[in-house]
This record gives C-alpha cells, structure tokens and sequence, in this order.
C-alpha cells in the first residue's frame, strides 16, 4: 500500500470549512479589539471627576497596551488561517514543512493552519 502525498479534494473542503469558520470568528474578534482600541464605543473617563479620571488613565492605558498586543495576535492568527486556504488551494495544504509527510487530520482539526506534523514539532522543540 502506498502512503498518501496529499489529501484529497473532499477533504481540503471538510479542511476549507473549518478554517473558515474559524476565520469569520477570528476576524470578529479582532474588529472587537480594534473597537476598543479606538474607543469607538465611547465608554471613557471623560465624565468622571479629575481625581479619579488620573487613576482610571493609567488603567486605561495598560489596557489598550494589552488590547494591542492580543489585536497583533488576533492578526497573526488571521493571517496563518488566510495562508492555509491559500495552501488549500495549491493542494499542498497538510503537508509537513520539515518532512514532506501528510500532517495528522487530528492535529488539522485541532489546529487548521499547522505546517508542521506532531513529530517535526516535537523533533524542533528539543
């Protein structure tokens, strides 16, 4: 028996779907995190007295230090799920980076924008 090279069309689709569902969530959870970096739902100090306005800045800004840190996340994440359908399409989607071998439907359903099979990753954290 000959071992598989890539997946087959029916199973990029059941690959396709997920990273798409994946990526509506991801992208509006980044569209959150832009919002409340820009403030546009205008929940701010601005209204507060002056003492406690100095407090809340602080806060605020710590917070929108992190809300921009998880945004570049969000991001990084969308874009590794945008370059595995890109994958999907040139059929080389599931494929190992390091060994050429087809990476685990479990792991791809775990993880849809993987490039890396369990043993390469585990063989490259050592």
């Amino acid at each position: 028996m000959t071992e598989k090279t890539r997946y087959s069309d029916a199973e990029l689709e059941e690959f396709r779907a997920i990273i798409n569902e994946k990526l509506d969530i991801a992208q509006k959870d980044y569209e959150q995190l832009r919002a409340g970096l820009t403030n546009s739902d205008g929940n701010d100090v601005s209204d507060t007295s002056p003492t406690f306005k100095v407090m809340e800045e602080g806060a605020t800004t710590l917070s929108k230090e992190e809300s921009g840190r998880l945004a570049q996340r969000q991001m990084k994440f969308i874009q590794s799920l945008q370059a595995a359908l890109i994958r999907i399409e040139n059929k080389t989607y599931g494929i190992c980076r390091e060994t050429g071998k087809l990476i685990a439907k479990e792991r791809l359903r775990a993880v849809p924008h993987a490039t890396l099979s369990m043993e390469a990753k585990l063989a490259g954290a050592k």
